[in-house]
């Protein structure tokens, strides 16, 4: 028997943005799946969260555990689509199973969430579809030859979505992070000034503004980086 709460799933729940998404449904009263292909370094205290370790590339697990909580929950009225895997190599450097492996991450996961939660979106004549890009989605950067391909395939994915569903009552939104996501792990990676960097709760807060849109003035692209980000 489907919960009072609407159900909002997570694909790329991992430290940074996706669980900081996922705690700030939790707080806007939403149940949560979280899905991840590991798993996480701490287990969310809000009982409204429930991590799920899949890996988003088996299409099988996917319809699995969609229609597990779909059963329990009711059709998802909240899709967020966040996983990435980074390789920065020159071209000639960069071997065909890391661009498999980057394109498995992002195109092959958004593909098998899309497909095992649109059509409970359809059923139920609404929902909201929100897939992270970034600035590779629409610049291809050097030594970025794996990750800029994945992403912008990503973002034509989502368009070619937004075209298709818009109609049917479903937001598609595609939104690129023009920056540096704030954590343990990017501040080691990038050395970069904290205050240059972008905080995940602030994006989270932007996500959120995108499912609130009304209908008459839907938002499929939105550029978010910090205001010292030169662009």
């Amino acid at each position: 028997m489907p919960h009072n709460k609407p159900l909002a799933i997570i694909a790329g729940a991992g430290p940074g943005l996706g669980m900081t998404m996922a705690a700030k449904l939790a707080e806007e009263n939403y149940e949560v799946i979280a899905l991840s292909r590991s798993q996480p370094e701490e287990k969310p205290l809000n009982p409204s969260i429930h991590f799920k370790q899949v890996d988003l590339c088996d299409k099988a697990s996917v319809e699995r555990t969609t229609r597990q909580f779909v059963d329990e929950y009711g059709p998802p009225k909240v899709l967020i689509h966040n996983t990435a895997q980074l390789v920065i190599k020159p071209f000639l450097e960069t071997q065909v199973e890391e661009f498999s492996a980057t394109w498995d991450a992002m195109m092959h996961s958004a593909i098998n969430i899309c497909q095992s939660t649109l059509p409970h979106m359809l059923t139920a004549g609404e929902g909201t579809v929100i897939v992270t890009g970034a600035t590779a989605s629409l610049r291809g950067g050097k030594n970025f030859s794996a990750f800029s391909s994945a992403k912008f395939a990503l973002r034509g994915l989502t368009q070619s979505l937004a075209r298709e569903f818009q109609p049917q009552g479903i937001h598609i939104a595609h939104v690129i992070l023009d920056g540096i996501i704030d954590t343990n792990r990017s501040r080691k990676l990038h050395s970069l000034d904290p205050t240059r960097m972008m905080k995940a709760e602030d994006i989270a807060q932007a996500y959120w503004q995108i499912i609130q849109q009304p209908k008459s003035t839907w938002s499929h692209e939105l550029d978010l980086r910090p205001s010292q980000e030169s662009f």
